[in-house]
């Protein structure tokens, strides 16, 4: 038999607002102490209305634009009931028939082609409270924080389109992408802001069995999400060959173990029991209003892609590299604006020197290095003011102390020297001072061209222009051999 495996994701994503979904709590609870975040709207006690949220609306609408979805003229929001200890009210205000949008598509680059995966529907909730489970002398315990209770969460659901656990952490990836342009989702899987469940099943490609769908939750991360689709086709399709019968259910993922195990059996949409929610009203959208959220929407990172890679000259590789994240390709721009336009320098030094500095940091994030500072780096370097060695070290020293490279050059005396004069000088001193080096040279050993610039550098501590040091040197060996 084979089989093709049918996958969809259902991604939940924290809107980045700075009150909560219904209330006016702050919605910055990573971090923040247990129970800090909290009113009597989110705790659900009696008597409490909310108010919905603006900016969380607008934020989903332009997610639904950005996805190419339809926004419908008219949504609402209601009641998803069901028990659970981390549900304050014993109900979630979600939306279920009327979203915010509908369909919609979202393309991406795997396995060197293009894949289309369709988009079901966007439409925002409220996040539950978090499960805090401690152990201590007295046994095992269950703690609710309710920080996160509240939050403004879009649900994304996509077509099963998908037909590999690759293609999933694509789609993930592309998703986030655009999230994180417009400026809708943080997209960050460590802190829970962005999650995902997944439903995979399997089919033979005859189409004689059609297995049942499960549902994986608890993946916190895209390899997760990859790892968790991998063991369960395999466990599936195991199943299926040896004629056992597969149950529609939830199975959560085990990082440690690498293994998805049962929870629960499925929930179809009619055990919610939805019903409208009574205390909010209807939300109409003026034609209006989705044409100004469009217009003001970030340019997204496709066509920024293109649009960098049109304009700047940059290759497809590095191009790619500066658009992943839109902090980075703001960055990016901003350098090239205060350079001048030297958008093949900047690129180069953002690649290679300012990416390694930021993964030696943790992240892009953690670098303080301003575009300007890199600008002026790439300004001096260009103009023969200092040479490139000299640049890497003013990089390191500029981002972690703040001050401006081209005060720390004249601090630490690291102006390129330039003078014929006095650089014939010091390779003077230092082929009279390895006279060893200058006889391997002239024995045929090229490493001693290289001892002897290297020297020469040294003794300039650092400052020499390097090409000027490597001809006058050769010119000196080439008349000694004569």
């Amino acid at each position: 038999m084979e089989f093709e495996t049918v996958i969809g994701l259902e991604v939940h994503a924290q809107v980045l607002t700075n009150s909560k979904m219904y209330c006016g709590c702050s919605s910055e609870y990573f971090n923040a102490p247990p129970n800090t975040h909290v009113c009597p709207v989110c705790l659900g006690l009696p008597g409490v209305l909310p108010v919905i949220n603006r900016v969380a609306v607008e934020k989903t609408i332009a997610t639904g634009l950005a996805l190419g979805s339809e926004i419908p003229p008219y949504n609402k929001f209601d009641r998803k009931n069901y028990m659970y200890p981390d549900l304050m009210k014993g109900y979630q205000i979600s939306q279920y028939d009327l979203p915010i949008a509908v369909g919609g598509e979202l393309e991406f680059d795997v396995d060197g082609g293009r894949k289309r995966v369709g988009i079901t529907r966007v439409h925002l909730e409220e996040d539950t409270a978090r499960l805090v489970h401690r152990v201590d002398a007295s046994g095992v315990r269950c703690l609710v924080d309710v920080n996160r209770a509240g939050v403004p969460l879009m649900e994304i659901v996509s077509d099963p389109d998908l037909r590999s656990p690759q293609e999933a952490r694509e789609y993930l990836i592309a998703l986030r992408r655009i999230l994180r342009y417009i400026g809708a989702s943080a997209g960050n899987m460590e802190e829970g802001s962005f999650r995902c469940d997944a439903n995979i099943s399997q089919r033979t490609t005859d189409g004689a069995i059609v297995g049942p769908k499960v549902e994986i939750k608890n993946m916190n991360s895209f390899r997760a999400v990859e790892r968790a689709l991998v063991f369960e086709t395999d466990r599936q399709r195991a199943l299926l060959e040896r004629g056992e019968t597969l149950i529609q259910e939830t199975r959560g993922w085990v990082e440690d173990q690498g293994i998805t195990v049962g929870q629960r059996t499925k929930e179809q949409a009619h055990d919610y029991r939805y019903f409208p929610e009574p205390d909010l009203p209807p939300v109409e959208l003026d034609p209006a209003t989705v044409a100004e959220i469009r217009t003001g929407m970030a340019e997204l990172p496709e066509a920024r892609n293109a649009r960098l890679m049109s304009a700047y000259g940059l290759g497809a590789q590095e191009s790619a590299l500066i658009t992943n994240d839109p902090t980075v390709a703001d960055y990016y721009e901003q350098a090239v604006a205060a350079s001048g336009g030297h958008y093949r320098d900047v690129a180069n030094w953002m690649v290679g020197d300012l990416f390694a500095l930021a993964r030696a940091q943790g992240g892009f994030e953690r670098v303080s290095l301003p575009p300007d500072h890199l600008a002026e780096i790439v300004v001096m370097v260009r103009a023969g003011e200092i040479n490139a060695q000299a640049g890497k070290e003013i990089l390191a020293d500029a981002n972690a102390s703040g001050s401006s490279p081209r005060a720390l050059v004249e601090q630490r005396g690291l102006r390129q020297e330039s003078d014929d004069e006095k650089v014939r000088q010091v390779v003077i001193e230092v082929l009279a001072a390895h006279p060893g080096a200058v006889a391997d040279y002239h024995t045929g050993k090229q490493a001693a061209l290289g001892f002897l610039i290297g020297q020469s550098m040294k003794s300039m501590r650092g400052a020499g222009n390097p090409v000027l040091v490597r001809q006058i040197t050769t010119q000196l060996l080439n008349e000694r051999e004569m």
